[in-house]
């Protein structure tokens, strides 16, 4: 599958530990990343300064559904279950 172009569920609804330019803790769940852009694009997609968590994580069906809205509810929930 791949991303959806201004989903931004990956950049929003996971917390983060890993350090990210602009945000050196990390980011906490249901929290926007501050390199999420206003079209939700990542502003370090390719970067080496793209922490790789976000690099590894892949889209999928069954995480991303069919609309950006389903993507970011599954992953919320998914973030409550660890």
């Amino acid at each position: 599958m791949a991303c959806r172009l201004g989903c931004g569920a990956c950049c929003i609804a996971p917390s983060i530990s890993s350090p990210i330019p602009g945000m050196p803790k990390g980011k906490p769940a249901n929290t926007r990343c501050i390199q999420l852009n206003e079209e939700n694009l990542c502003k370090l997609f390719g970067k080496a300064e793209r922490p790789k968590v976000c690099a590894d994580f892949k889209p999928c069906p069954d995480i991303c559904g069919g609309t950006n809205q389903f993507a970011l509810e599954t992953l919320l929930e998914l973030e409550m279950l660890t």
